[in-house]
C-alpha cells in the first residue's frame, strides 16, 4: 500500500514541479514523461533512504533498541 501512496504523491508533486520548471525555462511540458520520472525517483527514494540510514547506524545504537 505504501508503494501506491508514494507513487500517487510522487506523481502529484512531480507534475507541480515539472510544470513550474518548464514555465521558468520556457521548455516543453510532457505530462507522461514527468509523471514516470517522478514515480521512479519516488520509489527509488522509498527503498534507498531506509537502506542507507540503516547501514549508517552504529551497532551500539542498534543494540540499544
Amino acid at each position: 500500500m505504501k508503494f501506491i501512496t508514494v507513487a500517487v504523491w510522487s506523481a502529484i508533486f512531480g507534475e507541480i514541479l515539472g510544470y513550474i520548471v518548464s514555465q521558468l525555462t520556457a521548455g516543453t511540458y510532457s505530462f507522461t514523461t514527468v509523471a514516470i520520472i517522478a514515480i521512479v525517483v519516488g520509489e527509488i527514494a522509498l527503498v534507498a533512504i531506509p537502506a542507507i540510514s540503516g547501514s549508517a547506524a552504529s551497532k551500539e545504537t542498534l543494540a540499544e533498541k
